[in-house]
């Protein structure tokens, strides 16, 4: 069952409180998806790698990826 993963989030917009009961297809159908990319190696080994290195960066400056990579204001 392959289904966006924007059709997940239109059912529970539309649902309100009965998404629970009214979006268990498209749940299941992002659930499968998820999975897909938990059971891949290659996808694994590459989420290591990228996490390692932020890791290494943060080590080194002390300061997160996502301050570093804010921009800094260029009028003041």
């Amino acid at each position: 069952m392959a289904l966006d993963p924007a059709d997940f989030t239109k059912c529970c917009k539309n649902s309100g409180v009965l998404m629970v009961v009214k979006c268990r297809k498209e749940n299941s159908a992002l659930k499968e998806c998820l999975t897909a990319y938990y059971d891949d190696p290659a996808f694994y080994e590459e989420c290591k790698m990228e996490y390692l290195k932020e890791r290494e960066e943060f080590r080194k400056t002390g300061i997160p990826t996502k301050k570093r990579l804010q921009k800094v204001p260029t009028s003041m």
